[in-house]
């Protein structure tokens, strides 16, 4: 495919890796950025305030730009190219089954900081360029927004919330476009795994106080246009709520409680439309200890539908075994997610779970289902090769919660009505990914997917077995 030899320029070898100073940990998932962070606005690099600190990597003068005596500049950028192949998209009912495209983005950003004691100002851009070559039947705004805005805002600190401390206490009011990723992005993602991220308008508030945070929103999200400078705030949407962080009894664990608020005027599901007003309460416990690891995740949500009441729930887990003395390091993990769906229409009660604003590849390179009216199983083994190469092997099984409900994917929009179908099983999928960090600033990664349909596919129109093609390379500083 064309897209296929243009992505091979991009990928020329690169030199031994070396470790960056301020980075953070590695990410777990394969489609996640390598090194730093997603949002890029939450990275801290005071410590490179020290000269001898800065000249240890040569990224170090662009991440602590001295501009005056109590204020510094932050500078980076992404590079990515990603090329997908798909063969039977959605089962053979796709509009285009068969497609093979490249994406293609650049992120810079700049941050620029402006006090150093009890107070500071702070001035975060990030401008994008993401472009799209080869999806047919044509390109949609999560491939394309050409150039625009991503991220833009202001803040205001005071005390120690921006210094990445979890001793101090201190506040941080902020206004302007930025990108939310609040725990695991079950409900609130970066959207970071297609080609245009997700971004919100509005204020945001966070509160540290000795390792505790909160973070207080009022946001609408950003509808990504596919021309330049044309993204524009979502009127028909809004999303408010706190999220709260606290440290649970043991070392490395932690407890999230939070609230979120959502308004929909036109949602639609099933064959039915109207304004939505959904709450949503949910907790998450996590932590590891003695190679164990753990995420444990519900939520519930209460509202009004068109009319009608709103009464759904899910419960997400993932437990998971590191072995880091025995060969090759294995991680293996089990996840096991239900999510409800909607039981008898026309009953005055939509029991369907709205994912809100969900991460953009939920259960894997290949995510055709998303996190609605579904039961999924997912074991996943990971391992680390060796010279900064990395690869998993993971398995998937879905079942339909709710027989009188039909499959959605991850936006939320339905895929396959229930029609008359009574089987309850969605298919198997599996999925092998091959990863190398070539240096601290780049990785290069593959995968190959497969999702054979079940019964439920097979009742309700095409059934062949999708496969994908992910190819990708990422350059972050």
């Amino acid at each position: 495919m064309r897209s296929l030899a243009l992505l091979a320029i991009c990928v020329a070898a690169p030199v031994a890796a070396q470790t960056e100073p301020g980075a953070a940990p590695a990410a777990t998932e394969a489609w996640q950025a390598p090194t730093l962070t997603i949002t890029r606005y939450d990275e801290h690099w005071t410590a490179l305030a020290d000269p001898a600190e800065r000249a240890a990597h040569w990224t170090g003068r662009f991440k602590y730009v001295p501009v005056g005596a109590e204020a510094w500049l932050t500078t980076g950028v992404e590079l990515r190219a990603r090329n997908e192949a798909y063969r039977d998209s959605l089962w053979g009912g796709a509009e285009a089954p068969d497609d093979g495209y490249l994406w293609l983005r650049a992120m810079p950003y700049a941050d620029l900081h402006v006090g150093t004691g009890a107070i500071g100002v702070r001035a975060f851009v990030q401008p994008i360029a993401a472009y799209a070559i080869g999806v047919a039947p044509s390109a949609g705004p999560v491939d394309e927004t050409r150039v625009d805005l991503l991220q833009g805002f202001v803040d205001v600190r005071l005390g120690d919330a921006d210094t990445g401390s979890t001793a101090g206490a201190g506040v941080t009011v902020r206004g302007g476009r930025q990108m939310l990723s609040l725990g695991t992005e079950r409900l609130v993602g970066t959207r970071y795994g297609p080609n245009v991220p997700l971004a919100f308008d509005g204020l945001r508030g966070l509160v540290s106080l000795r390792g505790a945070t909160i973070s207080l929103l009022a946001v609408r999200p950003v509808a990504a246009g596919t021309r330049s400078f044309d993204d524009r705030r979502f009127r028909g949407k809004a999303l408010w709520g706190a999220y709260m962080t606290v440290p649970a009894v043991g070392a490395g664990s932690g407890l999230d409680l939070y609230y979120l608020g959502y308004r929909n005027r036109a949602a639609t599901f099933g064959e039915r439309t109207g304004r939505e007003v959904r709450h949503s309460v949910g907790a998450r416990l996590f932590g590891g200890a003695a190679g164990w690891h753990w995420n444990i995740e519900g939520v519930a949500q209460f509202g009004r539908f068109a009319g009608g009441r709103i009464a759904a729930w899910t419960l997400g887990s993932e437990v998971g075994r590191s072995f880091p003395d025995a060969p090759l390091t294995p991680d293996a993990v089990l996840r096991v997610n239900i999510v409800s769906g909607d039981r008898r229409a026309g009953d005055g009660r939509l029991g369907t779970f709205n994912a809100l604003f969900p991460k953009g590849k939920y259960f894997g390179e290949l995510s055709p289902v998303g996190p609605t009216n579904i039961v999924s199983v997912n074991p996943r083994v990971a391992m680390a090769i060796g010279s900064g190469v990395s690869a998993s092997l993971a398995g998937m099984a879905y079942w339909r919660y709710a027989r009188a409900d039909g499959v959605y994917d991850i936006p939320g929009q339905l895929i396959r009505a229930p029609g008359t179908a009574t089987a309850r099983f969605i298919g198997r999928e599996v999925e092998a990914s091959l990863a190398w960090q070539a240096t601290p600033e780049l990785e290069l990664s593959t995968s190959l997917s497969a999702f054979a349909p079940g019964g439920f596919i097979r009742q309700t129109g095409p059934a062949k077995t999708i496969t994908m093609l992910g190819l990708e390379s990422n350059f972050r500083f």
